[in-house]
């Protein structure tokens, strides 16, 4: 496996919006930036291929932006482990790199959070962001039926796009309130950006019925799903159905961010008003301080990218807008708060770490998430907890209390050559 080390002033973890608009910033600073992205092109989830087309034009605009920038880009690059203070080791299809810097920003996003139940396991069921994230890159969808639940904006905005596909969607299932959504909408009054969007959402959407109160309690069928029950406001009602689109609203990716030693609490990165963590030299924007959306990812990756290229006094500009945006953080765990009927919904038999085939029946003698770990290997699969961490954290009040390298699942060509590059990667900046 080939191996290259390289320096750069700023390096920016996550090609996401916020993590695009750091790399940006720093860049027109006038220092050298780089920019380290798992997916074959940068966007993240929400502006995945949005570069040809018109749909998006502020993403658009970013996209483009960058490409005319000085930013060195690495697609498909995942950074697994951290083997010496500013330097951080990612692997490629075919390289091993050794990226040092001497700042660093984390806009690592999030990921979708899922709730074990019967059935959970059957082809075509899948988060609501990753059937979307089937569909862009191709999936034939187009007539099919689609059951979209959980909790979140995240339902709303992925069925419609699903329905401009041609996807027939009976219903909706949100398990928020109906009185804690009034109050969310109410709550919008004041960001009148965030409330013409919703809207326009809802009109979009004005003939697929959404119920409040409701969620999936089963899923059916043999070899792939083919139907649904789900609680609609107390009621049991089954729904055929092509897939289940499920997810209860999103958990920040803060892996990296605990492994270089960043506060974490509440599961959220702990930041200061210029984005740096409690580590000098690492900053943090968008979804991993708290989950409030596109506008303020950016205007976070904005602030982090000036703090970092040394430009505080235009970091401070920002500020105020920020600031102004993070009600929304609050207002969205509010109302999206996971209600406690949802711990009912698994079995014994139901699986809950998919990578292991760790039933709800094996953890429940345990106590803690480090104890259920070592007597079920739960979490110790290729996810590495990713699916089954957060889901036992709401189900049993378990925390996950360590993260080591490898932080991804690594080849072990990789891992074999870590320790020459290492060597390398600590001798010299280039």
């Amino acid at each position: 496996m080939a191996s290259m080390a390289r320096h750069f002033e700023v390096l920016v973890v996550g090609g996401g919006p916020a993590g695009i608009a750091a790399a940006i910033t720093a860049a027109e600073c006038g220092v050298k930036v780089g920019l380290v992205d798992d997916n074959v092109c940068v966007g993240g989830q929400i502006w995945r291929g949005e570069a040809k087309k018109s749909t998006l034009p502020e993403a658009r605009a970013w996209l483009q932006k960058l490409c005319a920038s000085s930013v060195t880009i690495f697609s498909q690059a995942c950074v697994f482990h951290q083997p010496a203070p500013c330097t951080l080791l990612a692997e490629t299809p075919d390289s091993l790199l050794a990226l040092q810097y001497s700042k660093l920003v984390l806009a690592t996003g999030a990921r979708e959070r899922f709730l074990p139940f019967p059935g959970w396991t059957l082809p075509n069921v899948m988060g609501a962001g990753g059937l979307q994230a089937m569909v862009k890159s191709g999936l034939p969808i187009s007539g099919k039926r689609v059951v979209i639940a959980g909790t979140g904006p995240l339902l709303l905005a992925v069925a419609a796009y699903l329905h401009r596909a041609g996807v027939k969607i009976p219903i909706i299932a949100e398990q928020a309130s109906r009185g804690r959504l009034a109050a969310f909408t109410s709550a919008l009054l004041g960001q009148p950006a965030k409330l013409t969007q919703a809207m326009r959402l809802k009109l979009s959407m004005a003939a697929v019925p959404v119920r409040t109160s409701s969620w999936p309690v089963a899923a059916h069928g043999r070899e792939k799903i083919e139907s649904v029950t789900l609680s609609v406001d107390g009621t049991l009602k089954a729904f055929p159905c092509d897939y289940l689109a499920c997810g209860f609203h999103l958990v920040p990716n803060t892996e990296l961010a605990d492994l270089l030693g960043c506060d974490i609490r509440q599961g959220v990165v702990s930041v200061d008003e210029s984005q740096q963590t409690s580590v000098e030299s690492v900053f943090c924007a968008g979804e991993p301080t708290g989950i409030g959306g596109l506008e303020l990812a950016v205007l976070e990756g904005q602030i982090a990218g000036f703090a970092a290229a040394g430009r505080p006094e235009q970091a401070r500009t920002l500020f105020r807008k920020r600031d102004k945006l993070k009600g929304f953080v609050r207002s969205l765990n509010r109302t999206f708060q996971l209600r406690s009927e949802l711990r009912g919904l698994s079995a014994p038999e139901t699986i809950v770490c998919r990578c292991e085939d760790v039933r709800m029946g094996q953890l429940q003698p345990y106590t803690s998430w480090r104890i259920a770990k070592l007597q079920t290997r739960c979490g110790m699969g290729p996810c590495q907890g990713r699916i089954c961490g957060p889901a036992t954290e709401f189900l049993f009040k378990w925390h996950p209390d360590s993260v080591r390298p490898p932080i991804f699942p690594t080849r072990c060509e990789a891992l074999s050559a870590t320790a020459g590059l290492e060597t390398r990667a600590t001798g010299g900046q280039q």
